[in-house]
């Protein structure tokens, strides 16, 4: 195999994982809500935190996932997705999109857990 079939194959296992990390991530951002919608604000709680927990990944690495830092390694490519299997625009807009679905999602939580959602 040569060196850059191999590179080739590290940019794809780096995409997949990333991929897959962040569908759990968008999981925990959309059932934080749910959770709170059926007044298990323990569980939705624990959404909140692996969520903040990843923001907190992000605020060491400067914005970035650190799986993006790695993928750079192997691809000079520059593209929005170029190390995960997401659309461009929305890789893009990716923290917004879901940054303001989770505070949403939260703030309906937090009205819900006040009673004031009713």
């Amino acid at each position: 195999m040569n060196f850059f079939a191999q590179q080739d194959r590290v940019v794809v296992a780096i995409k997949l994982l990333h991929t897959v990390v962040w569908l759990f991530l968008v999981a925990c951002i959309l059932a934080v809500p749910v959770a709170g919608s059926v007044h298990n604000f323990r569980l939705a709680a624990v959404f909140a935190i692996i969520v903040f927990f990843e923001c907190l990944v992000l605020a060491f690495n400067r914005c970035r996932c650190p799986l993006s830092d790695l993928a750079a390694r192997y691809t000079p490519e520059t593209a929005p997705n170029f190390d995960i299997y997401l659309p461009n625009w929305l890789a893009r807009h990716n923290k917004l999109i879901f940054g303001i679905l989770f505070v949403a999602g939260g703030l309906l939580t937090f009205a819900e857990w006040l009673g004031f959602a009713h």
